[in-house]
Order: C-alpha cells, then structure tokens, then sequence
C-alpha cells in the first residue's frame, strides 16, 4: 500500500522552516535559471513570494494605502482589503489610470508606501 504523504502548508510553517524553504526555493529558482529553464524559474519566484509573504505581518499594511509593485518600477497597488497574507486591489500604472481588473497579490511583492 502506498503511503500518501501531506505537505504543510506555509501557515503551519514556523519562522525557521520558512526562512529555509525561500533558500531553497532561492536556489532551486537560481538554478533554473542557469539551465534557461524560464518557466521553472518563474514557478520557484511564485512560490518564494508565497513563503515570504508569511514572513511579514499583514497588519504592516493598510486598505486605501497605495504600495510600489516590487520588480515592476511602472505599476502601483493600491489595497482594498486584506485577507490574510494576501492584498487584494488594483493596479495604477504610471499615468496614475487604474486597471479595471481587481486581484489579490501577497503581500510580499508590495513595496515602499506612494
């Protein structure tokens, strides 16, 4: 009989475990990379996005606040609303036009307040 092993998820990981899974998600992604391995490569970012996001505090940031999108110097993501490690909002791009579209970002990839 095959034993089905469960993976925890990023909130049940504790600081330490963490801290380990984005160096070895770093590394993973570096390697890819190296290989030209583009699509490999972006599933490693996404997933370190993901640990790191549990690595900050939500209440860090704030709904009606309008936050730099790391890695993308021409778009700002302004929060409607937070639902745990994940801000949910629109994108404005450089002429200040917000995109129609709502989404959730984790909170990771925001950067320095507008």
């Amino acid at each position: 009989m095959s034993e089905v092993i469960m993976e925890k998820r990023y909130s049940e990981y504790t600081v330490e475990e963490l801290r380990s899974e984005v160096a070895g998600l770093k590394e993973k992604a570096q390697k890819a990379e190296q290989m030209g391995n583009v699509n490999e490569y972006a599933v490693y970012e996404r997933k370190m996005q993901m640990a790191l996001a549990y690595l900050l505090n939500p209440e860090d940031f704030q709904p009606g606040e309008e936050y730099q999108l790391e890695g993308d110097p021409g778009q700002t993501f302004v929060i409607d609303y937070l639902n745990g490690v994940f801000a949910w909002g629109y994108r404005k791009n450089l002429l200040g036009q917000k995109y129609e579209k709502q989404e959730a970002l984790p909170i990771s990839v925001l950067g320095k307040k507008q």
